[in-house]
């Protein structure tokens, strides 16, 4: 973790004090530290406010430095944050090198959790083997493929390309689970390898129309749906979804 930032300590000062002027302004300690992309904390203890803010944001200018301050103090005094300030830091945390950096951050400093593609009754390497060879003739480079350490309810699958791995929820290793159901979340998750997240209007866009498209023509598409649906119902959550 880096030195106390004094400049950074009179950017949260001045926030507080423009967004709560009759609250005597805390103590402050400001610090850049090297999380897995862009990462924020601010935390009132003891009458102190400690920051932490993500060291890509080292090199950000002075302006998007003040804008994070205020969003950060607004959250913590639950106030609404000014739309200048949304936006600056906005246009600048999705221009394409700060999103660069927050990818290769989260290579070196996170830690993806793996297990086995080997499950119970479903075999992740067998189903990516037919998958690509039927819907993609065999033109996807194989990532790692892994069933989630946990029973996760509502996100079944998710596509991870910066540690270039597909993570399928164990909740669907079951001996009631339909093979068929695991090989649609799976090709959901392949789509996402052939059609990568573009970049629109300052936000990644990550279900174009074409993966869309592409996604409805798997036989089952509609059956899919409604076993979403139906999985939701049975655990009483939000629509289960492929990520």
């Amino acid at each position: 973790m880096s030195a106390v930032q004094p400049q950074l300590n009179a950017l949260f000062a001045d926030a507080f004090r423009q967004l709560e002027p009759q609250r005597p302004t805390p103590a402050i300690e400001v610090r850049f530290y090297p999380y897995a992309g862009l990462n924020h904390t601010i935390r009132l203890r003891s009458g102190r406010v400690y920051v932490r803010l993500s060291d890509i944001f080292r090199d950000a200018p002075p302006n998007v430095q003040r804008a994070l301050a205020f969003i950060l103090v607004a959250k913590l005094l639950r106030r609404r944050t000014p739309q200048m300030h949304e936006r600056v830091y906005r246009e600048y945390a999705t221009s394409p090198h700060v999103l660069r950096a927050a990818d290769l951050a989260r290579r070196q400093h996170g830690r993806k959790l793996i297990s086995s593609a080997r499950g119970t009754y479903h075999n992740l390497d067998r189903l990516f083997a037919r998958l690509n060879r039927r819907y993609f003739d065999n033109e996807l480079e194989k990532p790692t493929l892994t069933w989630s350490p946990r029973r996760t309810r509502r996100i079944l699958g998710h596509h991870d390309p910066v540690h270039n791995t597909i993570v399928i929820s164990k909740t669907l290793d079951a001996a009631d689970g339909p093979e068929w159901f695991v090989e649609y979340i799976l090709y959901h998750e392949m789509l996402h390898i052939k059609h990568p997240a573009r970049l629109v209007n300052g936000r990644r866009l990550y279900h174009t129309k074409a993966f869309r498209a592409e996604e409805e023509r798997y036989p089952l598409y509609r059956e899919a749906q409604e076993w979403l649906n139906h999985i939701a119902r049975e655990r009483r959550t939000p629509r289960a979804r492929a990520a």
